[in-house]
């Protein structure tokens, strides 16, 4: 299989893949992809062009980055809309109705103002005389015009006509803005020259009084007027109406439309053109791999592979020259993954493999979340699952479909991309996917299963394999020391592989751990025949501990005997005719694996093969030297699998680029002095609806408490004394419906928890989770409430 050297750097090839017994089926030729060889989802793009171009800002963990748009500033909370548009209709009213009284003289001592700072002989004797002269009547016009201004003034102030306008004209955007305020200057215009409104006669009368009326002889001077009338009318309407920045962008679109000579490439090419290619200089590979991508004859993995291949053999140009040749000769399908695929046969959620995120629902709409993440979409990527996530959630929450399934499916689709490798462990029925979907199924107690699983790891130091293997056996049981039993079984399984070269299978390691004399003695005489002194030794300091207080032996002996059943009879064998998996496989392999346990006929033999899968990854990731590889174990129902030393091993995955997702239907499941223990071990952790309130409990602690600001507001009627007062009251609640109060606020800073643990377990919505996350680098964001159905 033509890997173009891709994975052979790391010292391995498609040949160190476990296969069953006998030759391994011709790989099928790779086949041609669409961009996306499945109908895409509502709001993921159809073309890889496309979805290389859309956007990826960069934002706090957690938030779905493709395509993402930040949340407008939020807007205060203001009066109804109702309420809106009654001030406004009462206070237009009201500015008729004095603006009416005014001009029919019904408003007493209305012109006393304007005759304390005019000449008296302008004017009659007597308090309501009216002007007398020329210049009283000017004055008069110039001073009604000023009081239709405060008049306007104030009733826009008192039917807050400016809100009015932001929330239901400004608000609308373009065009609707522009049109709305162009139609409100036509109708100003109209006004104005009918003299409905005061202002061209006012205006004339001061131009006159600074400048003379001998200016008004000269028609010229008279059309200059009137034009910076019309413009001093427009003004406000069009910076209302952001009437010049409308006109620039309309102008700019229709240059863009307009055909054009071809020029130059830009400077900057754009992501579907490779830009890292042709920076380094490869010029002729990023030009196929653009022809690729606009012709559809790439997907999304494709990219993802070819974009992590050209990063992993940018230091060695040698390995450069072969992908470029590679990319040359078979475009898109260069550096294939081992297994040939280019893609799953089918996709559940929805991805982005240049963030490397998946998709699992969206903030809700919640006081508990931030307002700039409420209704964004949350993701999960390998910089947050390398912290570790801990699920709970009883039965039919979705823990399984909702997300399990979508990350085993985002890192399955990255292993392709030779970014990753995925251990996915659940109950035969509650496949995380199809079989074609992973390179190696294990099926437990299925005579048709291609592979068994190796009980030690791959490993061939007695030591190593007895304190994992011990963990499977015994790692539940308090009372038991388990480096005590670690001791007992390197005691049998050294002299074991000294002799046959290879670790016992299940039946022979029973036999020993019984103390069944024809095995052991079987063992001894092999022992002093071959000359193993050393070993001989370690079988003798068994058989002297043996029957003492505190003797692991048969406690371990029980155990090993749920394996040894008629349905486990072809599996975990390790002579010359074994098929084991080792998940040490998962070192230096993109690999997808999927192990199925009969958890319905064996319940208890399923809960100590996952707590051996679990001591055996985290040993070996913890072990390995090649970290480039990012591993995950997906554990679908981790009940009685949690151990104190393989809490040890999950807060140790963080520092060597692995992670493990585990799911609970409650924290019970784990032993009750471990439960600070693995609450603090992980760093993302997902409370599902329908956890009790003990559950509830535990994640509040740990989610621990903030400060908030409490505002506590008392309103006080106000009682007025004055008639005019009770007037301006009445006035006020007829256009606000509200009488009028004072409020005497008290504001407090008190300590509050993120979620109690009531909320948690009755306030939570079916579908609906709480996430906290962290990242590797120690990034934290706060408990969410997650829509899980808005993927």
């Amino acid at each position: 299989m033509d890997t173009e050297g891709t994975y052979d750097a790391r010292g391995t090839g498609a040949d160190r893949v476990p296969r069953p017994a006998g030759p391994p089926p011709a790989a099928p030729p790779p086949p041609t992809y669409a961009p996306h060889p499945r109908r895409p989802p509502a709001g993921e793009p159809a073309g890889v062009e496309e979805w290389l171009r859309t956007p990826r800002p960069v934002r706090e963990p957690g938030v779905w980055r493709y395509g993402h748009v930040p949340r407008p500033p939020e807007r205060p909370e203001g009066v109804s809309d109702r309420s809106l548009l009654v001030g406004v209709l009462i206070s237009a009213l009201s500015g008729l109705l004095l603006w009416s009284l005014w001009r029919n003289g019904y408003i007493p001592y209305r012109l006393v103002p304007v005759k304390l700072f005019t000449p008296g002989d302008w004017w009659y004797a007597g308090t309501f005389g009216g002007p007398r002269t020329i210049q009283g009547a000017d004055a008069l016009t110039v001073y009604e015009a000023v009081l239709f201004g405060l008049l306007v003034y104030g009733c826009g102030r008192l039917g807050n006509w400016p809100e009015v306008f932001r929330r239901h004209v400004a608000g609308r955007g373009q065009p609707f803005l522009a049109l709305a305020t162009a139609a409100a200057a036509a109708l100003a215009q109209l006004l104005v020259w009918k003299d409905a409104v005061p202002v061209v006669r006012p205006v004339l009368i001061l131009v006159a009084s600074v400048a003379g009326g001998e200016i008004y002889q000269s028609q010229t001077v008279v059309n200059v007027l009137y034009a910076l009338i019309t413009l001093g009318v427009l003004w406000p309407f069009a910076r209302l109406g952001r009437w010049w920045p409308l006109l620039a962008e309309r102008r700019a679109k229709a240059t863009a439309a307009a055909p054009q000579t071809p020029s130059a490439p830009p400077d900057a090419p754009t992501p579907d053109q490779w830009p890292e290619l042709r920076a380094a200089g490869r010029t002729d590979a990023a030009d196929a791999l653009t022809a690729a991508v606009r012709t559809g004859r790439m997907n999304d993995v494709d990219v993802a592979r070819l974009r992590h291949a050209w990063a992993v053999g940018r230091g060695d140009p040698r390995r450069l020259d072969a992908l470029d040749e590679a990319v040359l000769r078979a475009g898109g399908s260069a550096a294939l993954h081992p297994s040939g695929a280019r893609d799953l046969p089918r996709r559940t959620a929805r991805h982005d493999l240049l963030t490397g995120q998946v998709r699992i629902g969206a903030c809700a709409d919640d006081p508990h979340n931030p307002y700039d993440r409420r209704g964004s979409g949350v993701a999960l990527e390998p910089a947050l699952l390398g912290t570790s996530l801990l699920a709970v959630g009883p039965p039919g929450s979705g823990k399984s479909a909702r997300l399990v399934r979508p990350v085993v499916e985002s890192l399955a689709l990255q292993a392709l991309a030779g970014r990753a490798a995925v251990l996915a462990v659940g109950g035969a029925g509650d496949e995380p996917g199809p079989d074609d979907a992973f390179d190696v199924v294990v099926r437990i107690g299925d005579p048709a299963s291609g592979h068994d699983l190796d009980l030690y790891g791959g490993t061939t130091d007695p030591d190593e394999a007895a304190r994992v293997l011990a963990e499977g056996l015994v790692g539940d049981v308090t009372a038991l020391d388990s480096r005590r039993a670690a001791t007992t079984l390197a005691q049998l399984l050294g002299p074991y592989r000294a002799v046959h070269g290879h670790f016992p299978g299940v039946p022979a390691l029973r036999e020993l751990l019984d103390a069944d004399l024809a095995a052991v003695e079987a063992l001894r005489e092999a022992l002093t025949a071959g000359g193993h002194g050393a070993m001989l030794r370690e079988l003798e300091a068994l058989a002297r501990q043996r029957g003492g207080a505190g003797d692991p032996g048969p406690v371990l002996a029980d155990r090993i005997a749920l394996l040894d059943r008629p349905a486990f009879a072809p599996f975990f064998a390790t002579g010359a005719d074994a098929r084991p998996f080792s998940l040490r496989s998962l070192e230096h392999l993109p690999l997808r694996v999927r192990i199925d346990l009969p958890e319905r006929a064996h319940a208890e033999a399923s809960r100590l093969l996952t707590r051996l899968v679990l001591a055996q990854f985290t040993a070996i990731a913890a072990a390995r030297t090649d970290r480039s590889l990012f591993t995950c174990l997906v554990l679908d129902d981790a009940t009685h699998a949690v151990t104190a030393e393989t809490v040890r091993g999950i807060r140790r995955l963080r520092s060597v680029n692995a992670g493990a997702v585990l799911t609970l239907r409650t924290v019970d499941d784990v032993p009750e002095e471990l439960h600070t223990a693995l609450l603090g071990a992980v760093g993302c952790r997902m409370a599902f609806s329908g956890v009790t309130t003990w559950d509830g409990k535990r994640f509040s602690e740990v989610w621990g408490k903030e400060w908030v600001e409490t505002r506590e507001v008392a309103q006080h009627a106000v009682f007025a004394d004055q008639p005019f007062t009770r007037a301006l009251h009445g006035l006020r609640k007829l256009v606000t419906g509200k009488a009028v109060t004072r409020d005497a606020v008290t504001v407090r800073r008190v300590e509050r928890e993120r979620w109690s643990a009531s909320e948690l377990a009755y306030q939570l919505p079916p579908g609906h989770a709480v996430l906290s996350l962290t990242t590797v680098e120690g990034e934290h964001v706060s408990p969410l409430l997650v829509d899980l159905g808005s993927g």
